[in-house]
């Protein structure tokens, strides 16, 4: 996919840009005045400044875009609730999220644009760089042709996400390309914000990144666009105690993120975001064998486990005590036997993806997990980032673990009665492998090892030899 050169396109589709700002006002005029004088139609733009409860009030510019307005946060505080009320009360087709200590080049916002354009489930990614804020106006940022005449690039400190884009090949060889999109500036559909529920006010630290994370598992596809380049107005906080800053954020991402393994290395704890989901359609089944499942799956060598047991639970009313001859006695008794197990799900139809969930295995009720099997298939799949692979299980039946995020894709490309799977090979891949590896024969006691035997004397029961009594007899009579 190749994006439109600079000043040689036609735009179309309506941004808007949305601001969090508390306080900082002197910033907010520069960041401000940046947009008032951006390539992007300013019929097509609109600015949306999220005052999130500033003292003094945030007010508007005389500098600023032709379409500004000033939105306060009514409920609640905090980046994440700014930057989603201000999406809330957006028009644009396209939502750009922009700090308010930053100053963007001309053409930051059409260098983003330009990409969706093409396709409708890209996030795209503006550059920065750390620097000083020195004694400019928004005058002469308004008149300014680029940043170089206005700050010291040479001596602004580079930001890591050029770096990790140039070491991944523009991102395609990354494992996670979600780390880069950290929040001061990327543009995404309004609806795919939408989607993802937008940004968790509860995350107090690491919000962007998290945002980001579930934007990964919807199936998006990042893409970093280095004519979009910014300023960021001083040195970035976790610069003054990086230490402290790391340890702040972790919490909120070790529960959040369940790719984050380093984050999660406490035995035996229980994540708000599980990485795997167990799915067994219980239809039908012995109560026997659901326990056995449950059991297997509960048990492994992965213990972040969530189990989804799919039937028509639905159809089971509440109400009197149902009596032992009730045609759906056994289906209740599994519905009683594991409604307050919080790691057990009963629901009646499976959702198209289990995000934020990472990956979600599905397989036959009657063919229990072996301990190393959920460890053995992720393991495979992270080699080369396969979407599903596939378990041809010796009865002819499969057994399967998807990859989120490839599901997630795949909803975005297909449509009713389109093959899922023939997507992600496409995509991601699908590959095939027997069972052995996943289900490890039961490993065979070891031999026993019988002694060689011993040189002993014999000591027999039978009658000695009357000839050998005879000559001890007269070995012992004196001369």
């Amino acid at each position: 996919m190749t994006a439109p050169l600079l000043g040689a396109w036609s735009p179309a589709l309506s941004v808007s840009v949305v601001i969090p700002a508390r306080g900082g006002q002197d910033k907010l005029d520069l960041t401000l005045a940046a947009l008032a004088a951006q390539t992007y139609p300013e019929h097509l733009m609109e600015v949306l400044v999220v005052d999130d409860g500033s003292d003094p009030p945030i007010r508007l510019p005389e500098i600023r875009p032709f379409n500004t307005r000033l939105v306060r946060v009514r409920d609640g505080w905090g980046i994440s609730n700014a930057v989603n009320t201000g999406a809330k009360a957006a028009d644009g087709e396209i939502i750009q999220r922009l700090d308010s200590d930053m100053v963007a080049c001309r053409e930051h916002i059409e260098a983003l644009a330009r990409w969706h354009h093409q396709t409708d489930y890209l996030v795209t990614i503006g550059m920065k760089k750390f620097v000083d804020a020195p004694p400019v106006t928004p005058e002469q940022v308004f008149l300014a042709g680029h940043l170089g005449e206005l700050f010291d690039l040479e001596t602004a400190v580079a930001s890591s996400t050029e770096a990790t884009i140039a070491k991944t090949d523009g991102l395609r060889k990354s494992r996670n390309p979600y780390h880069v999109c950290t929040g001061p500036t990327f543009a995404l559909p309004r609806e795919v914000f939408h989607a993802v529920g937008g940004l968790d006010p509860t995350v107090a630290r690491g919000e962007d990144t998290e945002f980001s994370y579930r934007l990964a598992m919807h199936g998006v596809v990042f893409v970093p666009d280095m004519d979009a380049q910014a300023v960021h107005l001083g040195l970035p906080s976790q610069h003054r105690d990086r230490e402290r800053a790391v340890r702040a954020v972790e919490p909120f991402l070790a529960h959040r993120i369940p790719l984050r393994r380093d984050l999660r290395k406490d035995r035996g704890r229980r994540w708000l975001v599980p990485y795997v989901e167990v799915v067994l359609d219980v239809s039908g089944a012995s109560e026997t064998a659901v326990r056995q499942a449950v059991a297997a799956a509960l048990d492994g060598k992965v213990q972040d486990v969530v189990v989804t047991l799919v039937g028509p639970w639905s159809r089971l009313a509440d109400g009197r005590r149902y009596s032992l001859s009730d045609p759906d006695f056994e289906l209740r008794l599994l519905r009683d036997l594991f409604a307050h197990d919080e790691r057990i799900r009963l629901i009646d139809e499976p959702a198209s993806t289990p995000a934020p969930i990472p990956f979600r295995y599905r397989g036959p009720v009657d063919v229990p997990l072996h301990r190393a099997t959920l460890e053995r298939m992720i393991e495979s799949v992270q080699k080369d980032l396969t979407g599903v692979l596939v378990v041809n299980l010796p009865d002819g039946r499969t057994a399967r673990l998807e990859r989120t995020s490839a599901l997630g894709r795949a909803v975005l490309l297909t449509g009713a009665g389109d093959d899922v799977d023939e997507v992600i090979a496409a995509t991601h891949g699908v590959r095939h492998e027997p069972p052995d590896r996943f289900w490890p024969a039961p490993a065979q006691p070891d031999p026993v090892t019988i002694p060689a035997p011993q040189a002993t004397v014999q000591v027999s029961s039978d009658p000695p030899d009357k000839t050998l009594l005879r000559r001890l007899k007269s070995a012992l009579r004196p001369n």
